[in-house]
């Protein structure tokens, strides 16, 4: 067993069972918000893709500017070799960045994206939160208006912080879309953790920020009760909850796999 994954597996995003798409937000210090110091690995996956794709990791709007200007501050930053001044933040933390409007419509006005989870920042720049989260039907209804009125009374630099997760067959970092139907056999699957934190550093705008880890699927039969709350989270997944999370064929193929059926 891998000591670097103790803290994960003793306190997993599902934890004891949670229903998977909830607010789950928690405060944590200011000095924790950009923290996370790259990787050489990291580092070099974003780069990589700024010069080979960079209007597929990184959108903004026009109006932007004196939003990524005011980001910039806290990282010390006001200047970019590339066109937006977002992505030479991108480079000096682990996490992919979200710059969006706290009042108002919410837009997502400036993103870098560079371990995206089955979506393109190309087709959401731009718009309301609310329509971001519209093609998960009962996500936009379950947590969407709680998200909205949190950013808009969230107080200024105040941080808050929460887990997602997902399931991939691989560790490969840039998902646009859903994968196609996984092949191999869950042991070779990873869970794809995203801790992400959210804080409204002006009274104009907030950032949400994604850091992904993995970790191997087939750790989690040296957890019992994890892998039990696992089983309780997935089972709870509406359709289009489940159609988002890769289809009730992978759903299904999971679950025989943790209750030891495969």
């Amino acid at each position: 067993m891998r000591t670097s994954s103790k803290s994960f597996w003793n306190d997993p995003p599902w934890g004891s069972g949670d229903r998977k798409y909830r607010l789950g937000l928690k405060p944590v210090n200011a000095d924790q918000w950009l923290d996370r110091k790259i990787s050489n690995d990291l580092f070099k996956h974003k780069k990589n893709l700024f010069e080979s794709n960079y209007n597929k990791v990184v959108a903004t709007t026009e109006d932007s500017k004196e939003a990524q200007k005011f980001l910039g501050t806290f990282f010390g930053i006001d200047d970019s070799d590339y066109p937006d001044l977002i992505a030479e933040m991108s480079l000096n933390i682990q996490d992919d960045l979200c710059l969006i409007e706290s009042k108002g419509e919410q837009r997502l006005i400036a993103a870098c994206i560079c371990s995206p989870s089955y979506w393109d920042v190309r087709t959401k720049i731009g718009k309301p939160l609310n329509e971001i989260h519209s093609p998960v039907t009962s996500l936009e209804e379950k947590i969407g208006n709680r998200i909205s009125t949190f950013i808009k009374q969230a107080p200024v630099m105040k941080p808050f912080a929460r887990q997602n997760w997902l399931i991939h067959g691989d560790t490969s970092r840039f998902h646009l879309k859903e994968e196609e139907p996984l092949k191999t056999h869950p042991s070779e699957w990873f869970i794809r953790s995203e801790k992400e934190t959210l804080c409204r550093f002006h009274e104009e705008y907030s950032l949400f920020t994604i850091n992904v880890l993995f970790e191997p699927l087939k750790e989690i039969f040296e957890y019992p009760k994890q892998k039990q709350a696992l089983v309780k989270s997935l089972e709870k997944l509406d359709n289009d909850e489940a159609d988002y999370f890769g289809g009730n064929e992978k759903i299904n193929i999971l679950l025989d796999y943790l209750l030891g059926q495969v």
